[in-house]
């Protein structure tokens, strides 16, 4: 008997502290959801305000860069005009002389 009396002391000890831990469980629980978390994002406001501003002056540069880029293509050329003056000249006395050798 005394064997069973130990089980039976032993197994309302184990429930008596399950019951404890359950309470506390229950106790965390609450203070868990009566607890409320602000956050503070005024901070995080103005710098993201900030690198807004950051990113839209970046942005117009970038455009600028790109517009005088465009530009630059577009009034680019293979050859210098006077070269290609001089070289037209060129083709022309060449074919004044020679027409003019040949029709001597």
């Amino acid at each position: 008997m005394t064997k069973l009396e130990e089980l039976t002391a032993l197994l309302v000890n184990e429930i008596n502290d399950f019951n404890k831990g359950v309470e506390k469980l229950e106790k965390i629980s609450e203070q868990i959801n009566s607890t409320k978390i602000k956050m503070d994002l005024t901070e995080y406001k103005s710098i993201i305000e900030e690198h807004q501003k950051q990113m839209s002056i970046h942005k117009n540069m970038m455009e600028g860069f790109e517009n005088r880029f465009n530009n630059k293509i577009k009034e680019a050329k293979i050859y210098p005009s006077w070269a290609v003056v001089v070289f037209v000249i060129c083709i022309v006395v060449t074919v004044v002389s020679i027409s003019m050798l040949i029709l001597k």
